[in-house]
């Protein structure tokens, strides 16, 4: 059993690891991430969503893959989650291959520092990419969405940070209610979009 801020909540050694290293939190927690709102299947998110495997806790801005899926819409959505995590396994691949930096581990490092250079890494990819092309192709990003679609979201940069909404967004972020109705929509989404 962990203690945190909010109170109590269940965890493992290996979760307050991926915790404690993971810049992604610092900026939850400090309220420096984007504020975001999205509808999906009819309910309102305010936070960010990161789909993991099982080591991550279950909380609401982490969403496991299902290890045994019992019936098509869970089938579907371990199929369709598991093949956008390996699509970003590979993006990550493909930076190791090109920047030693990395590849190697970066413990020693400051949160901060690791995520400047994986920053860099990413424009740095990016330009090498979009230089070795012939051409440079403009897409219409329109060719690749679902019929009429009406923005559902809403992005703000600026939010106020102070205790109050700290522990607010502890709160959420800690709630397995949300966790699980948010995983749920996801997987009644998915099967209303690519179902059959």
């Amino acid at each position: 059993m962990c203690i945190g801020m909010v109170g109590s909540i269940d965890c493992t050694l290996n979760d307050i690891n991926v915790l404690d290293r993971s810049p992604v939190f610092d900026d939850i927690f400090q309220g420096q991430a984007p504020m975001l709102e999205y509808v999906v299947n009819g309910h309102m998110y305010k936070l960010a969503y990161y789909l993991t495997d099982g080591i991550y806790p279950k909380l609401s801005t982490f969403i496991q893959s299902i290890s045994h899926p019992e019936g098509p819409k869970a089938e579907l959505f371990a199929r369709m989650q598991e093949a956008t995590r390996k699509d970003v396994e590979r993006a990550f691949g493909v930076l190791q291959a090109r920047f030693a930096i990395v590849k190697n581990p970066a413990l020693s490092l400051e949160k901060a520092k690791i995520g400047k250079i994986m920053g860099a890494c990413i424009i740095l990819h990016s330009m090498i990419v979009e230089n070795e092309r012939d051409g440079y192709i403009r897409y219409d990003i329109s060719e690749f969405e679902d019929g009429d679609i009406t923005r559902s979201s809403r992005v703000e940069t600026d939010r106020p940070t102070n205790i109050a909404n700290m522990l607010g967004i502890l709160e959420d972020v800690h709630d397995k209610r949300l966790h699980l109705r948010l995983k749920n929509d996801l997987i009644e989404n998915i099967w209303n979009k690519f179902g059959d």
